[in-house]
């Protein structure tokens, strides 16, 4: 696989996918770590799917600010390095259990992202520009986009074992472990990519980055103390409604971008925008997998395991132990309930709930034990579907190419987002056949769910990215791929929005109702605007 790229892929690929592997181990435990009653912070549904979509929503903004600093004054491999360090500290630092602590290590590792995530994929970029390897960067990137996903996919294996043996604070050191081996694969790889960490600089036309930072963030930061302190939840919690002020800047000044652009760049600047705007939808659902698809997988999900599988499960450490109580199936709803003593709210705590949904005639008697498998294997779902289907997608286009009949850029996105819509169609079929939540259902259902949105996933991401190096004005090329990272920031912070509705919904058909409606309006949008963006693409040159 490597012979014939540079010989920097292999070092670029094993940082990554041991970045990735940190990243998606501490993503995978996190709102179950924060709902854990006996060793984690009791947060509610809502309580922790608001902290999910709000860190989330992070992660994918301070790449804006670390790829412009890395692209003109720290350069690539300084910023990497640095943000590897920063998230692997911060992830050692979730386990410690306390809640300040716990916000410290958020903001290392939305900082770290911010200058590592951006930064190896622009120095893989550059890697690819010599003469006799400029006609594989794809390639480069599809397998590059496979150590993303191998790493994704067998981190949760490890933090289940972990967690289940040992404690939370075991498995959230391993993604730490996992960060600091990628930074030392990194630095091992230097001499193959040290001539390629080339600084940009500002050059002519460029915004300097003291102008984007008076307009962007500077705005955008008091524009969310300003949100933070406004009196009453305007928009369902203090950390949403300032996320949502601090967007209003940014928004302001993406449009005042094409405002204020040359007639020749208004309406590639037009196109960018109205991709943004309809693609925040899809990461809004999207990104539940971390949230509301981990409650399906833990609450609403038949996960015993019994003979042979139980005993590899037993003896790889990926199943926990649960014992039945009757007591804590009769009396309480949920992990935990709430009630007012005196005005002051108490939490009375039962555990566990695997078994509240079950029939009363397959209920174990007391006493009894199950194993089940651990709930985080269920985030390695989408990227096993991305390490099966990439080759499939890129085989399928790549015979499309041959037969001139390849759709454009914007035809994929679109029909990505019809994808993303129909998966819904699979858990609206997953709830009613478990009676509303009344009955567990087979993991099936999350597995063929998953299935179809990575098809979507796939047409919709990388064509992203794309879209945004074909189109963008090249004095604010930087800026715009910007604007990609923020729309998926809106998107992944409303997909906690989204999540903390689920208590809300009795029947759980229209909270999937509403996810599908809003991706299925998304696509009609995107459907609606192919001829406008294809003209725009011909008139570029592109496809």
């Amino acid at each position: 696989m490597w012979k014939k790229h540079p010989r920097a892929l292999p070092f670029l690929f094993f940082s990554e996918m041991w970045e990735r592997f940190g990243y998606y181990l501490m993503i995978g435990i996190f709102t179950l770590y924060l709902k854990d009653v006996k060793e984690g912070f009791a947060m509610t549904e809502a309580e922790s799917a608001d902290l999910y979509g709000t860190f989330i929503g992070l992660v994918f903004l301070t790449p804006f600010v670390g790829g412009l600093l890395a692209d003109r004054y720290l350069g690539y491999r300084k910023s990497i390095i640095m943000g590897g360090i920063m998230m692997g500290i911060g992830y050692l630092l979730m386990g410690i259990h306390n809640l300040t602590v716990l916000y410290i290590a958020m903001t290392l590792v939305i900082l770290g992202n911010g200058f590592f995530k951006p930064n190896i994929s622009t120095l893989l970029g550059n890697v690819y520009t010599t003469p006799q390897h400029i006609h594989q960067k794809d390639e480069g990137y599809n397998i590059f986009y496979m150590g993303i996903n191998i790493g994704a996919f067998i981190c949760n294996f490890f933090g289940a074992a972990l967690y289940i043996t040992y404690g939370w604070a075991y498995a959230f050191a391993a993604a730490g472990v996992g960060m600091f081996i990628g930074v030392i694969i990194f630095i091992t790889g230097t001499k193959h990519y040290a001539a390629y960490d080339i600084k940009k600089g500002v050059q002519q036309g460029d915004m300097s980055f003291t102008r984007i930072v008076m307009l962007i963030l500077v705005p955008s930061i008091v524009a969310g103390v300003i949100g933070w302190l406004i009196p009453g939840d305007l928009f369902g919690s203090d950390s949403t409604d300032a996320f949502i002020f601090a967007c209003l800047p940014v928004i302001y000044f993406y449009t005042s971008l094409y405002v204020s652009a040359e007639k020749s760049e208004k309406r590639p600047i037009a196109a960018l925008l109205a991709i943004f705007a309809v693609v925040v939808l899809f990461w809004a659902v999207f990104k539940q997998n971390g949230s509301a698809l981990t409650t399906w997988a833990d609450r609403y999900t038949d996960r015993e395991v019994t003979g042979t599988t139980e005993k590899v499960f037993e003896k790889l450490i990926f199943a926990q132990t649960l014992t039945y109580k009757k007591d804590s199936v009769a009396k309480y709803d949920d992990q935990f309930r709430i009630q007012k003593e005196n005005g002051k709210v108490i939490k009375e705590f039962t555990y566990p709930v695997y078994f509240k949904n079950i029939p009363a005639e397959k209920l174990p008697v007391e006493n009894e034990k199950i194993n089940v498998w651990s709930t985080n294997l269920s985030q390695s779902i989408n990227p096993g579907w991305v390490i099966l289907l990439t080759p499939l997608i890129v085989a399928f286009f790549a015979f499309l190419r041959r037969k001139g009949k390849e759709p454009s850029t914007p035809t994929k996105i679109a029909f990505g987002l019809l994808f993303s819509a129909l998966s819904v169609f699979v858990m609206i079929a997953a709830v009613k056949a478990g009676n509303n939540g009344t009955e567990k259902v087979s993991v099936l259902w999350l597995i063929g769910s998953y299935g179809v949105i990575t098809i979507g996933e796939l047409l919709l991401s990388p064509m992203g990215l794309s879209i945004v190096s074909k189109l963008s004005p090249v004095r604010i090329t930087s800026l715009m791929m910007g604007g990609w990272f923020v729309s998926t920031s809106i998107g992944n912070k409303l997909s906690g929005v989204l999540a903390s509705m689920w208590d809300k919904y009795e029947d759980k058909t229209n909270y999937f109702w509403l996810n599908f409606l809003l991706l299925m309006g998304a696509a009609i949008v995107c459907f609606a605007m192919l001829k406008w963006l294809n003209g725009i693409m011909k008139e570029k040159g592109l496809n």
